[in-house]
């Protein structure tokens, strides 16, 4: 048997390239290292723009040939930058070596010590970790949540007067709307949604132990920490002033569980649509030319819930994980973290491609109203709570002697089948006032779903 040609292990990198291939731009080894270069970069700038050692700052054209270092990064660079960690067996020294190399081509090697100066790994590590996971976050990872979140605010809209019999441990229970129910994932999701907004994504800049030791004796009349805090601050990023060698990653931690979160509900979204779909609620639209089955041509398989699913539960796994693993380092430093972060791109991966089949799905399925209503029409006995309720009400008003009005339609009710002609019967034979029995007349299961319509207007507007 002839080898196959070399392969990715992955199916992020195979399969499903085309649905989470954005994130390769920020959480790949190539944007890790393009953000690497951009803090190398950065910092000579800002070296220069303080005149250490003598120096005078760049003109405004060298610093847009630096910078085009960074923004110009493409797969000749990326090849260089290997053929280089093959030699130095280090990943940054290599990207001080490149960044070197480019100060030469530019006329700049008179600077080129001050590449990494004071700098230990970590310096350029957590900053250049930082930088990405922000940026897929924001860029890539929120604005698709956002369009889960629209589509379900879309069907929590047309589908809010959609009376539903709900079933709580499984079981008829007090009617709801189709439209609430969507309306409760949407909100869930809004605000986990602004939490992973407003995190703070910290980097520190202090040297071999957080001790700006070689700073100090290099330039001792300078204030170290305002110059960390500046540069830290100037990538968009927030300051760290107390670290070992390692930023302490806490950032990390509270953002993967966030996002974790996130995932867990979209998980019960998934479970439930496809518990919908099975009970009929839901038709799924099917795509022209697809096979749902291989033996069953009659199926459409609910496989974009299920596939979320299986990646949501990859995602938490991985992200979890990471939560636990980053926030310890012994001492003041360890490499536990240096392998753990390069799999933030997988967390986030699985993630992206739940949500983007959560998407499709979701744009896939059509409400069934008539079999909503049917299925209600069958479960006339949970109306048993509206009656109850009315009954305790009139006893306290003085309109009613019924000594336990629970135990009553307990009797009535519980593990029974009860039409609309015996309840009528039984209303009609009830010791109460005349107002009270005429509204438990009018009432169906249809209609008892109390404020379910109205409360969909609780689900803060969607941009």
């Amino acid at each position: 048997m002839t080898s196959l040609p070399p392969q990715p292990l992955s199916p992020l990198d195979g399969r499903y390239r085309a649905a989470v291939g954005s994130l390769g731009e920020h959480l790949s080894e190539a944007g890790l290292n393009r953000a690497r270069i951009h803090v190398e970069v950065e910092w000579l700038i800002a070296q220069t723009d303080r005149g250490f050692f003598g120096t005078q700052p760049l003109t405004p054209s060298q610093k847009d040939a630096l910078r085009a270092v960074v923004t110009d990064f493409g797969q000749a660079d990326i090849d260089e930058l290997a053929a280089l960690e093959a030699t130095t067996r280090h990943d940054v020294k290599a990207v001080e070596y490149y960044v070197r190399r480019r100060l030469e081509l530019l006329g700049l090697d008179s600077i080129a010590e001050l590449t990494h100066f004071a700098c230990t790994s970590e310096d350029i590590n957590n900053l250049s970790y930082a930088i990405t996971v922000r940026d897929a976050v924001q860029q890539i990872w929120l604005p698709k949540l956002g369009l889960v979140i629209a589509r379900l605010t879309e069907l929590a809209e047309e589908h809010r007067d959609a009376s539903m019999l709900s079933r709580t441990h499984g079981q008829p229970a007090t009617p709801t709307t189709m439209g609430k129910e969507l309306a409760v994932f949407a909100h869930r999701l809004q605000r986990i949604a602004r939490q992973v907004e407003q995190t703070e994504y910290l980097g520190k800049f202090s040297g071999a132990t957080g001790t700006f030791s070689a700073h100090v004796v290099a330039v001792p009349d300078v204030s170290w920490p305002d110059v960390s805090r500046e540069f830290v601050e100037s990538l968009g990023l927030t300051w760290n002033p107390l670290t070992t060698q390692i930023e302490s990653h806490d950032w990390q931690a509270e953002l993967y569980a966030r996002v974790s979160h996130a995932n867990r509900v979209l998980h019960n979204l998934a479970t439930d649509i496809w518990t919908y779909i099975s009970l009929g609620y839901f038709r799924q639209i099917p795509a022209a030319g697809a096979t749902g089955s291989s033996t069953m041509p009659h199926k459409v398989n609910p496989i974009r819930f299920e596939n979320a699913e299986a990646n949501l539960e990859l995602s938490s796994a991985v992200l979890d994980s990471l939560a636990a693993t980053l926030v310890t380092s012994r001492l003041q430093r360890d490499l536990t973290d240096s392998s753990a972060q390069r799999n933030i791109g997988v967390g986030f991966g699985h993630s992206l491609l739940a949500l983007d089949n959560l998407l499709r799905g979701l744009g896939e399925i059509d409400l069934d109203r008539a079999l909503l209503l049917d299925d209600l029409d069958h479960n006339w006995e949970v109306l048993g709570e509206a009656i109850q309720t009315v009954i305790r009400g009139e006893v306290v008003a003085g309109q009613s002697t019924i000594s336990d009005p629970y135990a009553l339609l307990k009797e009535l009710t519980r593990g029974k089948r009860v039409g609309a002609a015996e309840l009528a019967e039984f209303v009609s034979s009830l010791e109460i006032g005349d107002a009270a029995k005429q509204r438990l007349l009018a009432l169906t299961p249809a209609s008892y779903v109390g404020l379910a319509d109205e409360l969909v207007d609780r689900l803060a507007p969607h941009d």
